[in-house]
């Protein structure tokens, strides 16, 4: 399959979510995922606004990406702080170059591996409520041309969450991101849950538990909760539900 068709079957895919109850973690994820499959990126995180302006980790490629961008809104530094208060792109910034101006997260980033980094505002209008971020290995960064489709996916994210949200007022908004935060702090605890009894990476924790979610037709938020107050058999979710292993007949 060419870039072309995958590009096209992303949107395609992201549509699908743009339902009225659809799982907002799981539509995120999807994001970041395909953000590094179809652009010239090691890595992707998104973030998102909660109640006073407060910037949380919501969604990652992968764990060193998830780790990475929690620093950096712990430490309220680097890209995704900055697109998010200014509300503009932060693009192709050499991370080596920008010490001065992000003096911790330049170097933990560096460390990580990353020389260079986007991020891009989830804006609807003059409404920011987060950022999408893409880190390279490599000095250079985005054409224009990926960065014009990192950004359409990026407004695709936003339009996700927003769809028949923005004529209803701001506290109903910040509730729903708010629901989501919470959301994702506990799909961490079913993450570590699920890496200690099955003994596996916390990555590929997270795969099994959105593989389980996926194929019994549950939000993975709802499944992640039971992973984490014991109530879900973390050996039960590695086998497909007997409905689907009991084939015709």
């Amino acid at each position: 399959m060419n870039r072309e068709q995958r590009l096209a079957d992303t949107f395609v895919e992201l549509a699908d979510t743009l339902i009225d109850d659809f799982d907002i973690i799981d539509f995120l994820q999807v994001l970041a995922v395909r953000c590094v499959e179809l652009l010239d990126v090691e890595a992707a995180g998104i973030v998102l606004a909660g109640p006073g302006r407060t910037l949380m980790t919501v969604a990652a490629s992968d764990e060193r990406a998830r780790l990475l961008e929690l620093f950096e809104v712990q430490n309220d530094e680097g890209p995704c702080r900055d697109c998010y208060r200014l509300g503009t792109a932060v693009v192709n910034v050499d991370l080596d170059h920008e010490r001065a101006r992000w003096p911790r997260f330049a170097p933990r980033a560096i460390a990580e591996g990353f020389s260079s980094a986007n991020a891009l505002p989830l804006r609807l209008r003059s409404q920011v409520i987060g950022s999408l971020n893409l880190f390279h290995a490599d000095i250079g960064g985005l054409d224009s041309a990926e960065l014009r489709t990192a950004q359409a996916m990026a407004d695709a994210a936003t339009i996700g969450i927003l769809q028949q949200r923005t004529i209803r007022r701001g506290e109903v908004v910040a509730g729903q991101l708010q629901a989501a935060l919470t959301s994702r702090i506990i799909i961490e605890q079913a993450k570590g849950v699920l890496a200690e009894r099955l003994r596996i990476s916390t990555d590929d924790a997270f795969g099994v538990l959105r593989g389980a979610a996926r194929s019994r037709n549950r939000l993975l938020s709802d499944l992640a909760r039971e992973v984490a107050d014991g109530s879900a058999d973390a050996a039960q979710l590695v086998r497909r539900p007997a409905v689907e292993l009991s084939g015709p007949g």
